[in-house]
């Protein structure tokens, strides 16, 4: 890819000063352009022979601009974006069709282009831009089933672009199972979103390591317990095994107990013995091991530990394993002073452990700012030490005491704590243990912090009389976390949060896919001064197709989007916004099914779009066999 500095050298001997870069907004976008000037969906009468005088001067304004964009050179970010640019000779600018380019007048009523193709150079002018653009629309947009059978049984033809099919076919929603099975030879990365059991079961028994690991390796895992399971048993190594052990119960797979058996057997044994519920059946071997790890793990089964067993570990030889026994003895028993002062790390006690009374009082009267607040979030705290922190000095340290499960609601609200309410939010793990308990949640539901009050509108399922009290919440979190996790959300709170909240990474598509959401007498806001709103019409089981129609012109690219992804868009229309100023609403058009196929094919074959392309689930599944074919031979060519 030449450097920018190359580009300026190049418009330079082209006669051509830079203006500005110009940035995406109401212009028509570079990426059309380029389509057009490789023939996909261009109006008849476009190609040209050469670009003579006549055509530069009907380009250029009054003071001889215009935008270009010049093939591969990267100025903005790459060439799908414009750069205005002044004529400063006399004649014709020095621009060719090596490496390729294309112009717009500023008014966007004339293209130029020249661009390099198999046979020659393709030259391409067009005045009247829009209005050409609107006739060649309702011209592909009446394609006959005769003619798409035509265009596709000539697809893929000679493939331009395979290696993008690769990346692109897995997230065909039209792809069959077998279809996606015989992609992960080829390009595993879509199983980082796939939900197909039968590709899934193909994919953790597959030979290769690398694609037996992409399901389980992406943020929120698709595997079943039973498909974890195989994933533990078929890796090969050791410390891989406990690795997908470890996932797999984060995810909340069972494994049975001869997968852990295999496990402690292993040369990864001390690995092992840190999972979480392993059989209890092993702890006596654990808290004898000759390796002082699993020892040491064997502490975290403390109260599951016979007492000789825990003598034992209390006395070990090993610094580590006496100090994780400790730890875990004193959260019962009071700790004294001299234990104390012996640990290597004060911390962990601090935070856990039961001090004597004597040493406690000390601490919290004479303890610098690092230990109260260690001592704040303690469960083992004692009634009187949480009434000393909740006077503290320290703003940190009383926020700190004003979260303990053990206070009252009247101890809370008496406790001067800071909160941010724009800072990010945490569930805390208490108030999540108790998600199931109806009494629990409508205490909480009631408390002054808010923090507590975001942590139950996370629950998945809570009493109405509770849905209803945080549905009013002062606190606009409170509201939008009820929104994105409970099932009982109403259906006016989630059309309340959908004028301010449009999704997160964790909550995708909530409010508007929430179950509850409101479907019907969403038309009305088909003329909603809100974008956001507008977007909503469509929703409504009453829309029509002359309703997606209207919207295709709306100003709002959001808006825009939404009439883009409809299944009764028109092809004309489909074909009108793959022109559209927003590159988001070009993607999604270009997954549209009413894309005619002729303009579909040549979009496979664009650069700019085969990515994309190949995802349109109106691609028959014997062109989707030859296209994966196409992308197999690359894939292994490039290898």
């Amino acid at each position: 890819m030449r450097r920018r500095e190359n580009l300026h050298d190049l418009l330079t001997r082209a006669d051509l000063r830079v203006v500005e870069e110009t940035r995406p907004g109401s212009l028509f976008p570079p990426e059309a352009a380029w389509r057009i000037a490789r023939g996909v969906a261009a109006p008849d009468g476009t190609a040209r022979e050469a670009l003579d005088a006549a055509w530069w001067r009907r380009l250029r304004d009054a003071g001889g601009e215009f935008l270009v964009a010049v093939l591969g050179y990267r100025i903005g970010g790459n060439d799908s974006c414009w750069t205005r640019v002044r004529h400063t000779g006399s004649g014709v600018p020095g621009l060719t069709g090596d490496p390729g380019f294309v112009a717009l007048s500023l008014d966007g009523q004339v293209l130029l282009a020249q661009l390099p193709v198999a046979d020659g150079t393709r030259v391409t002018a067009l005045d009247r831009l829009p209005e050409r653009l609107e006739e060649a629309a309702e011209v592909v947009g009446s394609e006959t089933e005769a003619e798409r059978a035509e265009v596709w049984a000539a697809v893929p033809g000679r493939p331009a672009w395979p290696l993008h099919w690769a990346e692109g076919l897995g997230s065909n929603p039209a792809a069959t199972d077998a279809q996606l099975i015989r992609l992960l030879d080829v390009e595993a990365g879509f199983l980082h979103g796939c939900d197909r059991p039968a590709v899934l079961d193909a994919a953790v028994a597959h030979p290769d390591p690398q694609v037996r690991s992409r399901p389980a390796d992406t943020f929120r895992p698709k595997l079943t317990s039973d498909q974890w399971v195989r994933l533990v048993r078929a890796e090969p190594s050791p410390e891989r095994r406990v690795f997908w052990a470890q996932r797999a119960r984060v995810w909340g797979a069972g494994l049975p107990d001869d997968v852990y058996d295999d496990l402690l057997a292993g040369p990864s044994r001390a690995a092992a013995a840190e999972l979480p519920d392993l059989p209890a059946q092993h702890l006596p071997d654990l808290a004898t091991d000759t390796h002082a790890r699993v020892r040491k793990a064997a502490c975290t089964r403390w109260k599951e530990l016979a007492e000789p067993l825990r003598e034992r570990l209390l006395t070990d030889t090993d610094q580590a394993v006496r100090t994780a026994a400790l730890l875990a003895h004193h959260t019962a028993v009071p700790m004294p002073r001299e234990i104390l002062a012996a640990l290597p790390d004060p911390q962990q006690a601090l935070e856990r452990c039961r001090l004597e009374p004597e040493l406690e009082a000390e601490l919290i009267r004479d303890g610098d700012p690092e230990v109260r607040l260690a001592l704040a979030a303690n469960p083992a705290l004692s009634a009187y030490g949480v009434a000393a922190l909740a006077r503290d000095p320290q703003a940190d340290i009383r926020s700190t005491v004003a979260l303990r499960p053990d206070l009252t609601e009247e101890q809370r609200t008496a406790v001067r704590h800071d909160f941010d309410p724009t800072s990010m939010s945490y569930t805390l793990a208490w108030v999540e243990e108790l998600h199931a308990d109806a009494d629990a949640m409508r205490r909480l539901a009631a408390s002054s912090h808010p923090l507590i009050r975001r942590s139950v509108a996370r629950a998945r399922r809570l009493p109405p009389d509770v849905v209803a009290h945080l549905a009013r919440d002062e606190d606009r979190a409170v509201r939008l976390f009820l929104a994105e996790s409970c099932e009982d959300a109403p259906g006016e709170l989630l059309l309340d949060v959908w004028r301010w909240w449009d999704g997160s990474f964790s909550h995708p598509g909530r409010p508007r896919s929430h179950p509850n959401f409101p479907r019907t007498g969403l038309l009305h806001h088909i003329t909603d001064p809100s974008g956001r709103m507008r977007r909503l019409a469509l929703d409504d089981p009453e829309s029509t197709p002359a309703d997606v129609a209207h919207l295709v012109r709306d100003p709002e690219a959001e808006v825009r989007r939404r009439a883009a992804e409809d299944p009764r868009l028109s092809p004309a229309d489909a074909v009108r916004l793959l022109s559209d100023p927003a590159a988001h609403v070009r993607d999604t058009v270009t997954r549209n099914p009413r894309l005619p196929a002729r303009v579909l094919a040549g979009l496979l074959h664009d650069r700019d779009t085969a990515h994309t392309a190949v995802t349109n689930p109106a691609i028959p599944a014997p062109v989707l066999d030859r296209i994966l074919a196409a992308a197999a031979a690359a894939v292994a060519e490039r290898h």
